[in-house]
């Protein structure tokens, strides 16, 4: 990857008109380090924060959603622009990697979990209809199984609305290859296996919470038995009979049930409002 290094405010706002003139109605921001943004040639030149605020000022673009940021990178100055924002949504991801502070510490880590906690009571006080997304390891090296339920518990207690879960799998050339105390594979995936469960309790907890509200679904071009998709801002996948007229468009939907279909959870809308 080698060194941090980004593209200009004004360059990146620039894109964002032209997409919005194709008719594209949603952006993600994406990077391998979203909040280390403004870093040319070893020098910090702009801000993340900047550049969220320019974006915010381009007409067109219906929507804009952070991807994967930091915890120690995610201010509050960010997370209140997005509360108060028209265009940004109420939807982070925000890696933790390990609820543990001894594993975080060995992975180098530039936070600990109180901070991670910190900034999951943040975003809920201001936006309590805010989906978080969450990045975990299982299996680095030197996780005992007490480091492990530490994490596993930490994340049960914690106001968040999926897991990304990844196991660890070594490297050529980095520390944590020769690192000592390596895990069992079978661990790895028993481990795996529990957070994936986890994962899919906290998504039907926090698409049950969702049930009965009123949201605006940004619908895709995708058809399977009958059916289309979209998202809502706080990203609750939601489906609806197909009609090729709501593809791209963005209509207001009463949310009603939870559709049984498939492993993924999504939403069911029974009526288009606005339509």
């Amino acid at each position: 990857r080698g060194a941090s290094r980004s593209d200009t405010i004004e360059s990146a706002v620039q894109q964002a008109r032209e997409i919005a003139a194709s008719g594209v109605k949603e952006i993600v921001l994406t990077g391998v380090n979203l909040g280390d943004f403004g870093i040319r040639n070893g020098k910090r030149e702009d801000r993340f924060f900047d550049l969220v605020k320019a974006l915010d000022e381009v007409e067109g673009i219906e929507r804009i959603r952070i991807s994967s940021i930091e915890p120690n990178l995610l201010s509050d100055d960010i997370i209140e622009f997005v509360a108060a924002s028209k265009r940004f949504v109420p939807h982070f991801h925000i890696p933790l990697q390990s609820g543990n502070n001894k594993i975080l510490g060995l992975m180098r880590r530039r936070y600990r979990r109180e901070l991670y906690a910190e900034r999951v009571a943040k975003i809920k006080e201001l936006m309590p209809d805010c989906c978080i997304g969450v990045d975990v390891i299982v299996g680095f090296p030197g996780e005992t199984r007490e480091d492990f339920l530490d994490t596993y518990q930490f994340l049960n207690d914690l106001d968040i609305s999926y897991l990304h879960v990844f196991t660890y799998s070594e490297r050529e050339n980095t520390p944590a290859a020769e690192m000592a105390g390596t895990v069992p594979g079978s661990t790895r995936a028993e481990r795996s296996k529990m957070l994936h469960i986890l994962s899919d309790k906290k998504r039907r907890a926090f698409y049950e919470s969702q049930l009965g509200k009123t949201d605006k679904v940004l619908f895709e071009g995708d058809i399977k038995d009958g059916l289309m998709h979209g998202f809502t801002r706080n990203y609750v996948k939601v489906c609806a009979k197909y009609d090729p007229v709501l593809v791209n468009e963005i209509k207001t939907v009463q949310l009603t049930a939870i559709s049984p279909d498939g492993d993924v959870e999504i939403m069911e809308s029974e009526e288009i409002l606005s339509h």
